[in-house]
């Protein structure tokens, strides 16, 4: 149940290099006025050997962007293209971030160190290449709790206020600026093989898979590697999307260039958690047909990897990409019920399915929210039973039977805690506002240590099959 990160000496890399130059260009970081150091996340520092920086060289290489030694010596702005809201989009790639480092962590897994609010890149258009320090505090606050509650998630690992004052619409203006680094499994989504087969350059589509396949999966190509690339995108993929519905998640923009070919999630702007079960909350206020809705998130993460497959064609026929791509729905179901049992904390059965849609439609019918679902039901037996005299709560605790605990499942003391740990829109904005009116960072770093202790409770997210 240990969920804590292993420790790691630093290993830089420059494995991107194999692509280029067709997959990116040379850009420079924007020279900010001030550098003023938010919030570094050393927990995810230790796993790539960073965490003995100083704050001084921490602020040089991730506000100043000074490349770190043995790795890239210039930050590189990505080419992809996508599906924005289902329309095909040739205009985008890394428009206000870029690649800055590689390195590998103590597993020996490459991982990238790419940013936003960097500056403006040839992709920007009319864009000033900026992120507001609110959208930085947000992604510290999504990362962080996705983390917790077992989702595969980027790591926000810095966030830095850059003093310059920046127009938005959607916030007060001028608002704060900042310059933010994530740490992820590569920056390599379906829409740079959308943008390959796009300009119909088979070379690169094969260079692209060898790349995902040897050096992010860390497997030999077989006899169809493009197949093969998206057997894997599609079990990644499906328990990512299964994760969202366990966590009670809303992404907000599942379009093709936000979705990694390693299936991590990453790029958080418009995301809520929902409180209730709701299949039609949506995150976004300009998703109005609700195609990013709760409960329609797989379906809009299968569209998107049928892109890949699309992508792929040109190098191999069409069944065995189609072979793969039936396997989605199956392993999406298969997901929900190991991730429900394991929010539980209990041991999967062979009626799990029946079991999460009993859990399903008892909290639908009778409002009750998701997290306060799992933080009662945890151990698969109610910490209040008169909260739950409803019948069909009655129907749930006789298919929990043949669920047992997990051994030590409720042994945290965040398991005695009235309530659970949650990050509604409410919080968010509390949390933002106590920084925004009087640079009160306090209710943020508290809210982070107790989602990490959540996080401990819950012991590490089950591994696919």
């Amino acid at each position: 149940m240990d969920n804590k990160p292993q420790a790691a000496n630093y290993h830089p890399a420059t494995e991107i290099t194999a692509l280029m130059p067709d997959i990116a260009d040379p850009v420079h970081a924007a020279d900010f006025p001030q550098t003023l150091l938010r919030f570094r996340n050393d927990r995810a520092a230790a796993t790539v050997g960073l965490d003995h920086l100083s704050d001084e060289e921490w602020i040089a290489h991730f506000g100043r962007f000074a490349p770190l030694a043995g790795t890239l010596p210039q930050p590189l702005a990505l080419r992809y293209h996508g599906h924005q809201f289902r329309h095909y989009n040739p205009d985008i790639g890394d428009g206000r971030g870029f690649l800055f480092a590689q390195m590998r962590d103590a597993d020996g897994r490459l991982l990238d160190l790419g940013t936003k609010g960097s500056g403006q890149t040839p992709y920007s258009r009319f864009g000033d290449g900026r992120l507001t320090l609110k959208g930085g505090v947000r992604e510290i606050l999504a990362t962080e709790m996705l983390e917790a509650l077992g989702v595969n998630t980027s790591k926000t690992f810095s966030i830095i206020e850059t003093g310059e004052a920046l127009e938005r619409n959607d916030e007060p203006s001028p608002t704060r600026g900042a310059a933010m680094v994530r740490l992820s499994h590569s920056h390599i989504r379906i829409g740079s093989f959308q943008r390959a087969a796009y300009i119909e350059d088979n070379g690169l589509l094969k260079r692209l898979t060898d790349y995902a396949l040897t050096r992010l999966y860390g497997e030999q190509p077989g006899d169809n590697p493009p197949a093969q690339l998206l057997g894997r995108v599609v079990d990644r993929t499906a328990d990512l999307a299964a994760s969202y519905m366990v966590a009670g998640f809303v992404h907000g923009v599942l379009n093709s260039d936000n979705i990694n070919v390693t299936g991590e999630s990453f790029d958080y702007g418009p995301w809520r958690f929902t409180p209730l079960w709701d299949a039609g909350f949506t995150a976004a206020y300009f998703d109005h047909a609700g195609l990013y809705a709760f409960a329609r998130q797989a379906e809009a993460i299968h569209w998107d990897v049928a892109q890949l497959a699309v992508s792929l064609r040109p190098l191999t026929e069409a069944p065995p990409l189609i072979e793969q791509l039936e396997r989605f729905p199956a392993l999406y179901a298969q997901a929900m019920q190991r991730r429900f049992c394991w929010r539980l904390g209990i041991q999967p059965g062979t009626d799990s399915a029946a079991m999460t849609e009993t859990a399903v439609r008892a909290m639908m019918t009778t409002a009750t929210p998701i997290d306060i679902f799992f933080h009662d039901w945890r151990g698969g037996t109610p910490r209040n039973p008169a909260r739950y005299s409803e019948p069909i709560w009655a129907e749930l605790r006789d298919q929990l039977t043949n669920h047992p605990p997990v051994p030590g499942a409720c042994d945290h003391a965040y398991w005695s805690d009235d309530a659970p740990c949650s990050m509604h829109i409410d919080e968010v904005e509390a949390i933002w506002s106590a920084i925004d009116q009087s640079d009160d960072w306090a209710p943020l770093h508290a809210k982070v240590t107790a989602i990490r202790r959540m996080g401990e409770a819950h012991g590490a997210a089950p591994a696919l099959p």
